[in-house]
This record gives C-alpha cells, sequence and structure tokens, in this order.
C-alpha cells in the first residue's frame, strides 16, 4: 500500500473541475485549490503542478466518463473513480455545491472510506458503448410496437391473427385511414419501427464482428455454450461486468447484475422483492 502526501478530490463537470486536497495524517489540512477548465491542457497543468509529491486523485463517475481518469493515469499518477452511490453521506448535510463535493471526496479518499469502481480500457469501453447502442435500437422498436398497437386500438382495427409476423406487417402496411393526416400519423410510427429494427440488426452484426477480435471475444464464445444465452447476451453481459475475477464470489456477480433477491421488512412485516 502506497503513502501518500496528498489526496486530491476532483467534482467534474462537462465545463469545469473544483479541485480539493487533502493533506496526509488525520489532522491534515483540506482546502479548496481551485476551479480550472474540463480540457486536456488544464488537468495536465493542474497535474504537474501538484505532481511534485505522492499525490492520489479521485472523482465520481458520471456523463463524462473516463477522460479525466485515462490522462491522469497516463502521467504517471493514481486517480480512483467511484460510485456516486457509494459515497458516504453526512448525517443532516444538506448543502450540495462543486466545492464541498471535492473536499469531502478528498477527504473520503485520504480516510480509506470510498469504494471504487472498476475502469475499463478504451477498447472495453467501446465495446460496451455498441452493446448499449444496440439495447438503444432494441428499446426504440418496443415503443414503436407500442404506439403502433395503441393508434391502431384507438381507431378500433384488430387483427385476427398473432402479431408481428409477416403477414400481419402486410396487413399493417395495407390500412386506410378517413383522413390524409392520421395516415401520415400511422406510417411515422411504421417507419420508426422499420428503422428501429434496421439499427438493431445492423449493430448485431457488427457485434457479432467485433467480437471475433476482441480480447474478450472468447468468454463471449465460451458463454454461448449455456442454454438460452446467445451472442447478443453473452457480449453485453462481458461488455458490462469486465473482468470477472474482480468478484470474490458469485453472489457478488448475480448481486451486480440484479439477480440475487432483495427484501424489504419492518417489524412483525416481511416482504421480499425481486
Amino acid at each position: 500500500m502506497i503513502d501518500y502526501d496528498a489526496y486530491i478530490g476532483l467534482d467534474v463537470h462537462k465545463a469545469s473541475i473544483s479541485v480539493a486536497i487533502a493533506d496526509a495524517g488525520r489532522s491534515g489540512e483540506v482546502r479548496l485549490f481551485g476551479t480550472i477548465p474540463n480540457e486536456p491542457e488544464a488537468i495536465s497543468k493542474l497535474v504537474k503542478k501538484l505532481g511534485n509529491r505522492r499525490i492520489e486523485f479521485v472523482y465520481e463517475a458520471g456523463p463524462c466518463g473516463y477522460n479525466v481518469y485515462r490522462q491522469i493515469e497516463a502521467l504517471g499518477f493514481d486517480c480512483r473513480v467511484v460510485a456516486p452511490s457509494h459515497t458516504p453521506v453526512r448525517p443532516g448535510s444538506r448543502q450540495k455545491n462543486d466545492t464541498r463535493d471535492a473536499m469531502m471526496l478528498a477527504r473520503l479518499l485520504r480516510a480509506g472510506e470510498l469504494t471504487f469502481v472498476w475502469v475499463p480500457d478504451a477498447v472495453h469501453e467501446a465495446m460496451r458503448d455498441l452493446v448499449r447502442a444496440r439495447s438503444v435500437a432494441s428499446h426504440d422498436g418496443r415503443k414503436a410496437r407500442t404506439l403502433i398497437q395503441m393508434f391502431l386500438l384507438k381507431h378500433d382495427l384488430r387483427y385476427p391473427a398473432k402479431s408481428w409476423t409477416c403477414s400481419h406487417r402486410t396487413w399493417l402496411r395495407n390500412r386506410q385511414f378517413h383522413h390524409h393526416a392520421q395516415q401520415i400519423a400511422f406510417q411515422s410510427y411504421l417507419n420508426r419501427l422499420e428503422q428501429a429494427e434496421a439499427r438493431k440488426k445492423e449493430l448485431e452484426e457488427q457485434i457479432a464482428l467485433v467480437s471475433q477480435t476482441w480480447s474478450l471475444g472468447r468468454t463471449v464464445l465460451n458463454l454461448q455454450a449455456f442454454k438460452g444465452v446467445g451472442l447478443v447476451i453473452a457480449a453485453t453481459v462481458v461488455a458490462e461486468v469486465g473482468t470477472f475475477s474482480r468478484f470474490d464470489n458469485p453472489r457478488k456477480l448475480m448481486a451486480y447484475l440484479g439477480l440475487v433477491p432483495s427484501e424489504h421488512s419492518s417489524g412483525g412485516s416481511i416482504r421480499p422483492e425481486e
């Protein structure tokens, strides 16, 4: 374990980063360093200015991704990323701003009270982006189907057989409405469905192609040996989980995947939740 001279808390936003420093030791000073632009050059200057001693950086995961982490690591310094949901909150604290957040992170990092997240490398993150894009396309397709069904129900149009078969789709394309405006609206829903399905198919083909050269492609292939696990599910699990060895036991892995039942109990009432 490395003994650091100082711990740097970063509150990262799209345009700016608030910086706080906690000196080593329980009585070490915790102070605001300042605010810098969230730009590579500004981050590089900050690290070099503070880098005359052993320091460790930390910030919360968010929409800005892992660019700050990778830049700091590339400059030769340790950086950690924490999940906001796992960051301890002081009881009764109702004030939240960038300065307080940065100072709190620096203080908690020094105290060893933070739980760090696993950070994927750039290639792994790219694969994760790909499977998530496929998930978005699938969600858009389901949403389009719902809109089509609701539109037909509103106009009392019912298909007598199984939905979304080839014959059902032909039936949909042949629907005619009394008003031209309604025809345009319905056609827009059909177009939305077809576009989403085309995107989904294309992305699944790309997932299959990229998996062949991915370093974890063998793991994706092995997972497909389980009954009911196809390429998309296997690639999604591997992309989201990353390194399986980071989990101490199977229960922690299942909890990460949301497959462990929870419980909400109070007094004599016990209510398991799925």
